[in-house]
């Protein structure tokens, strides 16, 4: 068991009457003291029972007290995690280990905690699960190099370390990696705001995300899934959900929460989880309307819930029997490494292919992008012009197939 105190050192004194803090750890009968760095109090204004600096105008600048304090603060923080991964990791404790892990802390296990607290009251849930898959991945890392990453040893040399054991052992794909870099930079800045290091290394990381093909249905293939009967009750309910988001533009995670009070008369007015986008007002076509229509008198009403994984899982065997089977390239990029095989369509269809299909149709029907982006929410051009390039490529194959054979 590790503990902390601060005290009034008043045998030494400045020019100004202020005395150093001193900190007195404990552990194991043993009793460290040590000045805090940088933290100096008046006596006056010193709380010997709290171990804080009293705010007084008279005495020491307010924001210096706050200052000092928070350094306390972050110090006990500190002194209470190091207890809990000795606890946790078994960690052999004595002096040198303490006093390291304060003046160089431990990236994983020492302020993630706190990052992910803080992120818990601000972050959409699927954020936070997404941060710790950032960190799990990053734990993996430690035990497979048999190495502790702490804030000042991350630099270029610990980019290409990580980034090897991504391709070379994990063979990750590019874009995957690229996501782990991109919570890893998020953290890094959290905690260099936050005072826990001076460590900017990381603002040179680069690992840009590749651009991969759209995958969607086309329309012909769209209408042919929604008219297809289907025997089993679990294939039919994924059939209807799915097509739903193809008429809406939802996302997985927004149909999963889609209730009674989202519908009115003709359009949905829901708040969407991925950008926190109170009141987007979705309209509905027949279609979507005819769906809801179908399960308005049942238990299921507005749609059918199916998890995550039995949903992929389910919509490839409900494409296959439609016969959603156009060769479609799957292509797998890992560092250097680029594989490709052509599959039969259906293969290749999760949950993600509804929303895409939903931005293709829309803009090969003639809707302006304008409404289209205001219905999908998108926030960048970059991300939405694909999807404009892919209606272009679509309509220019129409044109071959039909007037160009005159």
């Amino acid at each position: 068991m590790v503990n902390i105190s601060f005290y009034l050192n008043t045998q030494k004194t400045n020019k100004a009457g202020e005395n150093p803090v001193y900190m007195l750890i404990t552990f194991n009968g043993n009793r460290i003291r040590k000045a805090v760095k940088g933290v100096k109090s008046k006596p006056i204004s010193w709380n010997s029972n709290k171990g804080r600096i009293k705010k007084s105008l008279a005495y020491q600048d307010p924001e210096v007290i706050d200052l000092h304090n928070a350094d306390l603060a972050s110090l006990e923080e500190t002194v209470q995690r190091i207890d809990k991964e000795v606890l946790r990791n078994k960690s052999l404790l004595n002096e040198e280990f303490i006093f390291s892990s304060l003046e160089n802390p431990d990236l994983i296990g020492t302020t993630e905690e706190k990052f992910l607290e803080v992120s818990e009251s601000v972050k959409a849930k699927n954020t936070i699960k997404g941060y710790n898959t950032v960190f799990n991945y990053l734990k993996k890392y430690q035990k497979h190099n048999n190495v502790k990453i702490k804030f000042e040893t991350v630099d270029l040399a610990f980019f290409e370390s990580l980034r090897s054991y991504s391709y070379d052992y994990l063979d990750v794909t590019t874009n995957y990696f690229s996501k782990i870099i991109a919570v890893f930079k998020t953290f890094m800045n959290w905690s260099y705001d936050h005072g826990y290091h001076q460590n900017l290394n990381h603002k040179k990381f680069k690992a840009p995300e590749i651009e991969k093909e759209v995958i969607a249905l086309t329309l012909d293939e769209l209408m042919t899934l929604f008219n297809t009967e289907f025997k089993l009750t679990r294939l039919e309910h994924v059939k209807d959900t799915f097509c739903f988001a193809c008429f809406t533009g939802l996302r997985f995670i927004d149909l999963v929460q889609l209730r009674p009070a989202h519908i009115r008369v003709d359009y949905l007015l829901k708040r969407i989880q991925k950008t926190n986008e109170i009141g987007n007002k979705i309209p509905l076509n027949k279609f979507s309307l005819q769906i809801l229509k179908k399960y308005a008198d049942t238990i299921h009403y507005p749609l059918p819930k199916v998890s995550n994984q039995k949903y992929n899982e389910y919509l490839k065997e409900c494409c296959e029997i439609a016969k959603i089977d156009t060769p479609t390239v799957k292509s797998r990029q890992s560092g250097r490494n680029h594989t490709e095989e052509v599959v039969p369509k259906w293969e290749v269809i999760s949950s993600h292919v509804a929303r895409k299909t939903f931005i293709t149709n829309s803009l090969v029907l003639g809707m302006s992008e304008r409404v289209v982006k205001s219905i999908s929410g998108h926030k960048k051009d970059e991300h939405f012009r694909k999807y404009v390039k892919i209606a272009e490529d679509f309509k220019k194959s129409e044109m071959n197939k039909t007037w160009n054979k005159i």
